[in-house]
C-alpha cells in the first residue's frame, strides 16, 4: 500500500512539472528579468496567498500609508475623485498595466459590432515574436477573441494582447496611435504609449492617476469582468493553463480585477479594482521594487477607501414639496415632484452632518412642461454643498389665450 501511494505522489509531481502554464513576465523576480524579451525560466502557479507581511489597519483620512512604491493612487470608479495619492502624476514605465488601455478598446469595438467573442483571429508572425508573458502562439494560428481576452486579461499574454491589437486596427502601430488618441480623450496628460504590450521602450511612460483614469473606464464594462475576476483557466481545449498574474483576485474580499505588470524597467506595478457595498474603487501602485510590495500597497489603499467612505442615496422629502402658482395658464398651479435619486460620495465620519434643504420657485410664468424643473433639494454634507437633486412639475400647464378662456368658460356654464 506504501509504494503505491509513493508511486502516485510521484505521477502527480511529474504531472505538475509538465503541465504546460504560460510563462509570465510577472512571475519572474525582477533581477532575473535582464531582457524583458526573453523570459525562460519555468514558473509553476503559487495557488497559496503569496501576500507575505502584516496590513495595518487602515487608518482615518489623513492617514500616511507607507506604501513601498515609487508612486500610488486612490481613486473612486463613479466620479473620478482621488482619495489618496503620493507622486501620482510622477510619469514612469508601467509594464503590462499599459494593456489597461489596450483592452479598453478591444471592449469598445467589441460593444461597437467591430469584434464578437466568436470572432476567430490568426496569429501574425509580428504577435508571435513579443516574447515575454505569452501563450506561444504559433505564426497563422487560429484563436477566438474570447480566447485571446483570456490570455491577455489573466495571462498577460503579449503575443495575444498583439493578435486583438492587429484586428481592431490593422496594424501594431495603428493600434498604439489609437492608445494615445483615446489616452489624450480620457484627459491622460502624463501618458505615451509606445507599443501595446508594456515591454519597456525609451518614452513609454504613464502616470499612477492616468492608469486610475483608463483602469475605472475598462472597469465600468461589465463584459472585461468575465475574464478579470477569473483565478485559473485554460485554452485549447486544457492544454494550456492560465494562472491570474494578480493575486488579490483570490485572496482579496470584493477584488473584481485589474492588471499586474512588471519588467527590469518599471519595477512591480499594479492596477487593482475592487467593489463593497455600492463603493468602487481602483488603486495603483508604480515603481515597487518586489511584488509583495505591490499588493501589500494596493491591499492598503483599498482597506483606506472602502474604511473611510461610503455612498449615500438622497432625494428630496415629499413633505417638503407644495404646488407653485402658475402666472397666465389655464390652473394657476402645478404639482411638484421628485423623481430623481441620486447618490453622493461622502467621509463615513461625516454622514450624521448630512442636511437637504429643499428651494421651489415662488410664481411660474405658462407655459410650463411637464418634467420642468422648478426647484431644487440641495445636499449639504459638514456645511458644504456637495450636490443637487432637482424638483419638477408633475404635469404641464398650457398658456391661457382668449380662445381657451372662451372654451373654458362655455365648458362652466354647461
Amino acid at each position: 500500500m506504501f509504494i503505491f501511494k509513493k508511486a502516485v505522489c510521484l505521477l502527480l509531481t511529474i504531472v505538475l512539472v509538465l503541465l504546460p502554464f504560460t510563462v509570465s513576465a510577472d512571475e519572474v523576480p525582477i533581477d532575473e528579468l535582464i531582457d524583458d524579451r526573453v523570459v525562460t525560466e519555468y514558473n509553476s502557479p503559487d495557488l497559496t496567498d503569496p501576500i507575505v507581511g502584516a496590513v495595518e489597519t487602515a487608518g482615518p483620512i489623513g492617514t500616511k500609508l507607507e506604501i513601498n512604491a515609487k508612486s500610488c493612487v486612490l481613486m473612486d470608479v463613479d466620479t473620478g475623485t482621488v482619495l489618496y495619492e503620493n507622486e501620482s502624476h510622477l510619469a514612469l514605465p508601467p509594464a503590462s498595466i499599459t494593456k489597461v488601455m489596450a483592452l479598453l478598446l478591444v471592449v469598445e469595438a467589441i460593444e461597437s459590432g467591430q469584434l464578437t467573442l466568436d470572432t476567430s483571429l490568426s496569429a501574425s508572425a509580428h504577435a508571435c515574436s513579443m516574447g515575454g508573458s505569452q501563450v506561444w502562439l504559433e505564426p497563422n494560428e487560429l484563436m477566438t477573441v474570447d480566447d485571446l481576452l483570456k490570455a491577455a486579461v489573466i495571462g498577460s499574454a503579449n503575443d495575444a494582447t498583439v493578435v486583438l491589437g492587429e484586428a481592431v486596427a490593422g496594424s501594431e502601430e495603428g493600434f498604439v496611435a489609437m492608445m494615445n488618441q483615446r489616452a489624450e480623450q480620457l484627459g491622460m496628460k502624463d501618458t505615451v504609449f509606445k507599443n501595446c504590450t508594456g515591454l519597456d521602450a525609451e518614452g513609454h511612460l504613464t502616470s499612477a492617476y492616468d492608469i486610475a483614469v483608463m483602469s475605472k473606464e475598462l472597469i465600468k464594462h461589465d463584459i472585461i469582468k468575465k475574464y478579470s475576476t477569473v483565478w485559473m483557466d485554460s485554452l485549447r481545449n486544457g492544454e494550456s493553463q492560465l494562472v491570474n498574474t494578480n493575486k488579490l483576485v483570490r485572496f482579496y474580499e470584493g477584488c473584481t480585477g485589474l492588471k499586474t505588470g512588471t519588467t527590469s524597467g518599471a519595477g512591480c506595478c499594479l492596477s487593482a479594482t475592487a467593489e463593497r457595498e455600492g463603493l468602487r474603487l481602483v488603486a495603483v501602485v508604480m515603481g515597487a521594487s518586489n511584488s509583495n510590495d505591490r499588493f501589500n500597497g494596493a491591499r492598503k489603499l483599498l482597506d483606506y477607501g472602502f474604511a473611510n467612505w461610503s455612498y449615500i442615496t438622497v432625494t428630496t422629502d415629499p413633505e417638503k414639496l407644495h404646488p407653485v402658482s402658475v402666472k397666465d395658464g389655464v390652473v394657476d398651479k402645478v404639482n411638484t415632484v421628485c423623481n430623481e435619486r441620486k447618490s453622493f460620495l461622502v467621509e463615513k465620519q461625516k454622514v450624521k452632518t448630512l442636511l437637504l434643504e429643499t428651494e421651489l420657485f415662488e410664481t411660474l410664468k405658462a407655459p410650463v412642461a411637464a418634467g420642468q424643473q422648478i426647484g431644487v433639494t440641495r445636499v449639504y454634507v459638514d456645511g458644504k454643498e456637495i450636490g443637487t437633486v432637482k424638483v419638477v412639475a408633475e404635469t404641464g400647464v398650457a398658456k391661457m389665450t382668449f380662445m381657451k378662456y372662451v372654451k373654458l368658460l362655455l365648458n362652466n356654464l354647461v
